[in-house]
């Protein structure tokens, strides 16, 4: 059994091949943060049946069962990666939309230091610093 069934089943998903094929992309693109855009055109190369409606249905399953993160970098657009507990910032080219994740452990312990001094709970955190990237300036 692959363990993209695994992780399908043990998010309580059913296996289906629209949601493998989704899976499979994610775990295998070069790419670390792909939008919807990015699903659909390259899943449309390989997987005529596969459709709009269906991609969209998928990534939103797999947000809320945990197996992918969204993140919206930009109020355009949001990105989707496959959700590693890790906690990450991004850096959002505005010229060329590349993104970059960066983690800081710095930042990370001032994450912590406000969250504990407010009496809070964190949730979610998200970082994002818009820059414009080496291969645009």
């Amino acid at each position: 059994m692959s363990s993209e069934m695994i992780n399908l089943r043990q998010a309580g998903l059913k296996v289906t091949q629209p949601r493998l094929k989704i899976l499979q992309l994610f775990a295998n693109s070069k790419k670390r943060h792909l939008s919807i855009d990015d699903v659909c055109r390259i899943l449309k190369k390989t997987n005529k049946e596969i459709g709009v409606a269906t991609i969209y249905r998928v990534l939103a399953q797999f947000e809320s069962s945990g197996i992918l993160r969204r993140s919206n970098l930009n109020p355009y657009q949001s990105f989707y990666e496959l959700d590693a507990d890790d906690n990450h910032g991004h850096m959002l080219c505005i010229k060329c939309g590349s993104v970059e994740e960066f983690y800081d452990a710095d930042v990370e312990k001032n994450h912590q230091f406000i969250i504990s001094n407010n009496g809070a709970k964190l949730i979610k955190s998200s970082i994002v610093i818009y820059v414009i990237c080496k291969n645009c300036q």
